[in-house]
């Protein structure tokens, strides 16, 4: 069952970001999950170096969205996702 909850999530992170950074044309819902699950990852990783702990909630989302937007910036620069 967590990982149907981490797909949905991640799905709904990733569609998120794709629509904050205007890449949510060239993304379909593969590609919107994968984001969303290695972009919350990517976020709450960097978080924990800058010393803030989020364990949910609406900070989590945050976090989440902030990495998933993150990697698709870094994407983006790699050639992957063009605007």
């Amino acid at each position: 069952m967590d990982w149907i909850i981490s797909l949905i999530v991640g799905g709904i992170v990733g569609w998120l970001a794709s629509i904050v950074m205007k890449t949510n044309a060239q993304m379909g819902i593969i590609a919107n999950i994968l984001v969303g699950i290695v972009g919350s990852s990517l976020g709450y990783w960097i978080a924990g170096l800058a010393g803030i702990t989020a364990s949910g909630g609406f900070l989590g989302f945050v976090i989440a969205i902030a990495g998933a937007s993150l990697l698709i910036f870094i994407l983006g620069k790699l050639g992957i996702f063009k605007r």
